[in-house]
């Protein structure tokens, strides 16, 4: 089982480069956990997708934290690995999205994988869940997704984006990509797509984008990545080709079932920065109650 960590992101909201902020007491960072975590429950290989002008920084920070504890490989997000070949003039300094940012991981991941954004803590019993999953699975089209309760996924500072999700018999039907916020006493979705709002409780599931895949995703990914690219480069220079966009629509179209695997992990993440003093303060109470030691590695 390989954990796939996406790390290309850029970070606006937050003000930098998140992905390196030092959380715990002896600087670690949120990716830390996330490995710890995913060691404890059986992954064998750690893939970071960041971007090239990055790597010196990586490997000099967590890389070289963690590679005696695990192997590491890195992939680049390089903007050039698409199916298309775009004008001269065409400026686009943003990732692809997260659907290519796994494109990207083709020809390194052979076998079942979770992916994982950089900067989201999942919880211990996220990664339990996602281990179960993938040793189990053995139909090519059928991924898993780790799901949380809505209300365990919300910052104090502002809205985030969540895919809220529908599920049948333990599969997935749909998948909303919305901007949550608690107001007053109500979690209210504002879907991406301009649809109308819609109210949640707290208990709704939502994906963190943490799903479980079989190699099968490339097969899907690489049909995908050029209906993608067919579109004219004016709509290309915003818009971003997204993991659970590229899932829901499988999912649709009958091609994969995605199972549920719930989970009663509380994320903690660094949307904006102010959210950075309250998830320190939670990583503390966490090494307090025993959760993690001290000194992680």
């Amino acid at each position: 089982m390989d954990l796939v960590i996406m790390a290309a992101g850029m970070g606006s909201r937050f003000g930098g480069l998140k992905q390196i902020e030092k959380f715990g007491p002896n600087g670690e960072f949120l990716i830390d956990y996330s490995i710890y975590d995913a060691l404890k429950y059986g992954f064998k290989r750690v893939v970071f997708i960041i971007k090239k002008e990055n790597e010196e920084i990586f490997k000099s920070t967590i890389g070289k934290r963690v590679e005696s504890h695990i192997p590491v490989t890195y992939v680049f997000q390089d903007m050039a690995d698409i199916p298309v070949k775009l004008s001269a003039g065409f400026e686009r300094v943003k990732p692809w999205g997260t659907a290519h940012a796994i494109y990207c991981c083709r020809n390194v991941v052979k076998g079942n994988f979770a992916i994982i954004n950089a900067d989201d803590f999942y919880g211990e019993d996220a990664y339990r869940a996602a281990s179960v999953f993938l040793k189990d699975n053995k139909d090519s089209k059928t991924f898993g997704m780790v799901g949380y309760a809505i209300a365990n996924t919300l910052s104090e500072t502002g809205s985030v984006k969540r895919g809220v999700c529908n599920f049948k018999d333990g599969y997935l039907e749909s998948l909303v990509e919305s901007s949550v916020a608690k107001e007053k006493t109500e979690i209210i979705a504002k879907p991406l797509s301009g649809e109308p709002s819609f109210k949640v409780d707290d208990n709704s599931i939502c994906s963190m984008n943490m799903f479980l895949f079989t190699p099968y995703i490339f097969t899907i990914l690489e049909r995908e990545i050029i209906k993608y690219f067919a579109k004219d480069e004016s709509e290309l220079l915003e818009g971003e080709f997204l993991i659970p966009d590229v899932v829901e629509e499988a999912v649709k179209n009958k091609e994969i079932k995605v199972k549920l695997m719930k989970t009663n992990s509380k994320w903690y993440g660094v949307t904006y920065k102010e959210d950075a003093s309250y998830v320190k303060e939670n990583i503390n109470r966490l090494i307090n109650e025993g959760v993690y030691p001290k000194n992680l590695w």
